[in-house]
């Protein structure tokens, strides 16, 4: 999966934006990320689990050495992955559902995408 599929993909998902807070491609919902997107590194960081261990027991295990817990909130439940093919794309694009929903989720109702 490409930078711009991936880019594309998270931005026509309901009430989905694109920001930039500090240089790097945020995609949000309700003010909230659900992707941080590597446009340089050619990853993305998503949302994953409740905690590290439920992100990363599940990924990291499926893809040892390739999906790795975020820098910084890691311990959150986020994850990084490449978007070289080495995890494929039905399971990026799982990855992204997964994140949206869980942080549409966490929304005040009234910050939630009508369609979402």
């Amino acid at each position: 999966m490409s930078v711009d599929d991936l880019v594309s993909y998270c931005l026509a998902k309901p009430g989905s934006e694109e920001t930039y807070p500090w240089g790097e491609l945020v995609v949000k919902v309700g003010g909230k990320a659900f992707a941080f997107v590597g446009e340089t590194s050619g990853t993305v960081g998503v949302k994953a689990g409740r905690t590290a261990e439920e992100a990363s027991g599940e990924w990291c295990a499926r893809y040892p050495d390739v999906v790795t817990p975020s820098a910084y909130i890691g311990r959150y439940g986020w994850i990084r992955v490449p978007l070289d093919g080495a995890v494929p794309d039905d399971e990026v694009r799982e990855l992204v559902d997964t994140s949206y929903a869980d942080v549409v989720a966490r929304l005040p109702k009234k910050r939630r995408p009508a369609s979402a």
